[in-house]
C-alpha cells in the first residue's frame, strides 16, 4: 500500500512553494534573462548576449559604487558587531538591568529605515543637534556639514545603520553569553581568569556561533543597503555615497532607457552578496570547528 504521508506533506508545502516561485524564483530567472537583452522596460527585448556585462567592467560609475558598497559594508560590519558585543558583555555582567535594557536597545530596530533616515537628517543638519552640542562644548572646529562633505558623508550614513542594528547584534551575542557552559566559567574563575584574559581565552572562542550569525546578517544587510543613502544623501556628495542598490534604482527607474543595464548591476550585486557572505560564513564555520 502506497503511503499518503508524502502527498500530505507536499500539500502543506505547496502554497509556500507557489509563493516562493512567484515572488523569488520567477523574478530571479526573469532578471537574469533581461540582463542578456537591451530591454528599456517595455515589452520588446532583443537578446544582446554579454554586452551589458562587458559594459560593467569599463563603467567607472559602477566600479566606484562597488568600492563604496564594500567600504560601507566593512565599516558597518565591524562597528555594529563591536558595539553589539560590548553591549552584550555589559548586560551579561549586570543581570539586574538585563531585561529592561535589552528591550531598550532593540527599540531602534522597530523604527522604519526611512523614518530613521529623516530623524538623522535633522541631527546632521548644519544647525542640527550634533553641531549644536559641539558648539556648546566649545568644539566649533569639529562642526561639519556632515552629509555634504565627501570626507564625512559615508560615515554619517553608516552610523544610522549601526544605530539601528547594534542592539540586534547585541541580542544575538547576549544569547550566546547566556548559553556559555557554567562549569567552564566556574573553572575559569578558579584559575583566576578575569577581565580581558577571561574574555580572550573563554568567552570569545565560545561566542563563535553568535559571531557567525551576526557577521553574516550584518554583511548581507549592509551590502544591500538602500534607504539610508537614498534618503540622507541621494548618493552625494559627488557620488561618495552611491551604493550599488542606489545605482540600480537610478538605472531601472531613471527613465534613461537603461532598464536592462540596471538589472545587470543588480545581478552583479547578487553575485557580490553571495560570494562575500559565503566566504565569510565558511571562514567563520571553520573557526567554530577549530575551537
Amino acid at each position: 500500500m502506497i503511503s499518503k504521508r508524502p502527498l500530505v506533506a507536499l500539500g502543506f508545502l505547496l502554497p509556500a512553494l507557489v509563493v516562493y516561485g512567484l515572488l523569488i524564483l520567477y523574478p530571479l530567472v526573469n532578471g537574469l534573462w533581461l540582463s542578456f537583452t537591451d530591454s528599456s522596460g517595455g515589452p520588446r527585448a532583443d537578446f544582446v548576449g554579454l554586452e551589458q556585462y562587458s559594459r560593467l567592467f569599463t563603467d567607472g560609475e559602477v566600479i566606484r559604487a562597488v568600492g563604496t558598497t564594500v567600504l560601507y559594508a566593512a565599516v558597518v560590519v565591524v562597528l555594529q558587531n563591536l558595539f553589539g558585543l560590548l553591549l552584550a558583555r555589559a548586560l551579561y555582567n549586570r543581570p539586574r538591568i538585563r531585561k529592561p535594557v535589552s528591550v531598550l536597545i532593540l527599540m531602534p530596530t522597530l523604527v522604519a529605515p526611512v523614518m530613521a533616515s529623516f530623524i538623522f537628517s535633522y541631527l546632521y543638519a548644519p544647525d542640527g543637534t550634533i553641531n549644536e552640542v559641539l558648539r556648546t562644548l566649545g568644539l566649533d572646529s569639529l562642526t561639519r556639514i556632515w552629509l555634504s562633505e565627501t570626507s564625512t558623508a559615508l560615515g554619517a550614513v553608516a552610523l544610522v545603520n549601526i544605530w539601528m542594528f547594534a542592539g540586534y547584534s547585541a541580542a544575538i551575542f547576549l544569547a550566546g553569553y547566556l548559553a556559555l557552559p557554567a562549569d567552564v566559567l566556574e573553572a575559569a574563575d578558579l584559575d583566576g581568569a578575569t577581565g580581558f584574559r577571561r574574555f580572550r581565552t573563554i568567552e570569545w572562542p565560545l561566542l563563535a556561533p553568535s559571531l557567525t550569525v551576526n557577521i553574516t546578517l550584518s554583511l548581507i544587510g549592509s551590502l544591500k543597503v538602500f534607504e539610508f543613502p537614498f534618503v540622507l544623501t541621494n548618493g552625494g556628495p559627488a557620488g561618495s555615497t552611491t551604493t550599488l542598490t542606489l545605482l540600480v534604482y537610478r538605472k531601472v527607474f531613471g527613465g534613461a532607457g537603461e532598464f536592462a543595464y540596471g538589472v545587470t548591476i543588480a545581478v552583479l550585486l547578487l553575485v557580490i552578496v553571495v560570494v562575500l557572505s559565503s566566504v565569510a560564513t565558511s571562514v567563520l564555520r571553520m573557526r567554530e570547528k577549530r575551537i
